[in-house]
């Protein structure tokens, strides 16, 4: 095996993901379009010494289907040589893209390659992908299925988080992202996004809400318990049957925001750094992927870290900064209550609920994030990890060099 380095990543900003958001004229190639060229441009980049270009989205349907990677590696005017790969783990699908590109080049088989994820939430609707798992009964019942929303609610009961703590979280989320955005730490990274004239047409993450307090956020109402009022209380307590009530916490205000984006990262050898003059911003130090519990579906973070942390030789206090996808604020409440990780070293720069998640985007969006603020900080180890639809979860973990 031989070390994978991190040579650059970029982003575009975040769109709100619904009809009047600033990016809902543009369509998922061309998001990835622009940070290809963007990529190639800012690098002086051969684009001949690259292998594979991986995309991860979780609605690989309709214009965000036919292996929209190998289309927008044509459409950027990449070399004809670079392949292209389609990859569907759910809202991890962005950070296994990456996993996916590192593994090819640690085995010897690729030099190089660019992996990453993109999902347009205004234009390709979440829940268009849903298969079997939710849309077949019996797979359903099998599974106890219930929406994320209801597997959110069932760990604030069962972790006895209330209200007031989700939106201290929430709040706290919005002030860290505001920061970042005012203090310009996001700029290194982001790609303003242009019309078909050139126009830019986003240049900032739209979705946020730098006002928002702990009290402006307490008259939001549950988002859920329309789901739980169709029969998913009722699977929830099946298969937990400790829960008497379930406890409706989660609003829109202290959940992730649906939003428009796409996020990559370029990742190579050393002999590649080497031949296109490139000088590497960190190494993968390992990754991993499990399954969990599927009725909550948002419990992986803890184990998947777990096991990064084992194959990468490394204790939870080797690491310097966390970042967890904020699918929900009870989600990375519960990952640093398990382990024990202090809330100053996780999520530093704010997360999607404030910022919004790009499904499959995210996890490379994140993962350049904290990359960012380790160099920022002058810090060594970060590990990025989202938790995933049907109980998935995946981790990487990062180191400076």
């Amino acid at each position: 095996m031989q070390d994978v380095f991190i040579y650059d990543h970029v982003r575009t900003p975040r769109g709100r993901g619904r009809p009047d958001g600033s990016l809902h004229e543009i369509p998922a190639i061309e998001l990835v379009t622009q940070l290809l060229e963007a990529m190639r441009d800012r690098n002086d980049l051969d684009t001949s010494l690259l292998d594979d270009v991986v995309i991860g989205c979780a609605q690989p349907v309709g214009e965000q289907g036919g292996v929209l990677a190998r289309g927008a590696v044509l459409n950027a005017n990449y070399a004809e040589s670079v392949g292209g790969q389609q990859l569907h783990r759910f809202c991890a699908s962005g950070l296994e893209a990456v996993n996916n590109v590192a593994a090819q080049v640690a085995t010897g088989m690729a030099s190089a390659g660019i992996g990453g994820g993109v999902e347009s939430m205004s234009r390709v609707i979440m829940g268009y992908d849903s298969g079997a798992w939710v849309a077949d009964p019996s797979v359903a019942l099998h599974n106890y299925y219930a929406p994320q929303g209801i597997g959110a609610d069932i760990i604030a009961t069962l972790e006895g988080y209330s209200r007031d703590d989700v939106d201290a979280y929430a709040a706290e989320s919005q002030r860290r992202a505001a920061a970042s955005w005012d203090q310009g730490n996001f700029a290194g990274s982001i790609v303003p996004v242009k019309d078909v004239i050139g126009d830019v047409v986003l240049d900032n993450d739209e979705y946020r809400r730098p006002q928002t307090t702990v009290e402006s956020l307490s008259g939001l109402k549950p988002a859920f318990p329309g789901f739980a009022d169709m029969g998913f209380a009722r699977v929830a307590k099946e298969r937990y049957p400790q829960i008497e009530e379930l406890s409706h916490v989660h609003t829109g205000g202290n959940s992730s925001g649906i939003v428009d984006g796409s996020g990559i990262v370029m990742l190579g050898s050393a002999e590649f750094g080497k031949a296109a003059g490139l000088k590497p911003r960190a190494r993968i130090k390992a990754w991993a992927s499990i399954g969990s519990e599927p009725t909550i579906m948002l419990t992986a973070p803890v184990d998947v870290a777990k096991k990064a942390l084992k194959n990468a030789g490394m204790s939870k206090d080797d690491i310097d900064l966390y970042e967890l996808n904020e699918a929900f604020a009870s989600v990375v409440m519960r990952f640093m209550n398990h382990l024990e990780i202090d809330h100053a070293k996780t999520n530093v720069a704010g997360g999607a609920i404030a910022l919004g998640h790009p499904l499959g985007a995210t996890g490379a969006m994140i993962l350049g994030t904290v990359l960012d603020e380790l160099e920022r900080r002058d810090l060594n180890t970060a590990m990025t990890l989202l938790c995933a639809g049907n109980g998935l979860g995946t981790a990487t973990i990062i180191e400076r060099v």
